[in-house]
């Protein structure tokens, strides 16, 4: 057999152990450092904090909003899904805006994306949004505030891709709508970052909690 570390807390151990030696936070306010850890730990990519692009206090709104009960709005399934569910504990609703009913319909009638149909369908206010896939979604969610719509609580901007992340994402940088942010400028992101931002956020609202080996931001 090979010769390979199998203990998963050992393991859960040292990867943080190298995340915390190889992340510089110094640029990283102390509210947000336990989302920067982690979504290094989710992408074994220490570099990705000089990319992290935020509003003031994002860290500390995101957690009052899920204290308070708000519900996590996803815009897609792979971002539910990497939730850990068993951090809600029955406060936080997750919800998938891209199996809201009508989406597909409403979707076809836009000419636009599901995922961007879910967003304009979803009931944003007062929500913590995870967008990690699709740009559309979080331009539709811009658009929606900017004209008018009830605001979230916290925008976790991090769609991937060659159309559209990078702009969307700078969009929300530059955007003067009065919500916190937390995003990745350029083209990186992705599902699991969104996931593991959210699963940061819950961990520091149900802290002390003793976090198993499949915690957020991906198995070790």
């Amino acid at each position: 057999m090979r010769a390979y570390l199998r203990d998963p807390d050992e393991i859960y151990r040292r990867s943080f152990e190298a995340v915390r030696r190889e992340t510089d936070l110094a640029a990283i306010p102390e509210d947000l450092a336990e989302i920067a850890l982690r979504l290094v730990h989710a992408t074994a990519m220490p570099e990705l904090v000089r990319d992290l692009r935020f509003s003031p206090g994002a860290g500390t709104a995101g957690q009052a909003a899920l204290v308070s009960g708000a519900p996590i709005i996803a815009d897609c399934q792979m971002v539910a899904h990497g939730i850990r569910s068993d951090l809600v504990a029955g406060r936080n609703e997750i919800i998938c805006a891209l199996d809201g009913p009508g989406t597909a319909e409403y979707a076809s009638k836009c000419k636009t994306t599901r995922a961007a149909a879910g967003i304009a369908l979803a009931r944003i206010e007062g929500g913590v949004i995870a967008i990690g896939n699709a740009p559309t979604a979080l331009f539709a969610l811009l658009d929606l505030i900017e004209e008018g719509a009830a605001k979230p609580a916290l925008i976790l901007g991090f769609p991937v891709g060659f159309i559209g992340a990078a702009e969307s994402k700078r969009a929300l940088v530059e955007a003067s709508i009065g919500v916190p942010f937390i995003t990745l400028a350029g083209r990186f992101g992705g599902s699991a970052l969104a996931a593991a931002a959210v699963n940061a956020l819950l961990i520091a609202v149900a802290a002390p909690v003793a976090v198993p080996a499949e915690a957020a931001g991906g198995s070790p």
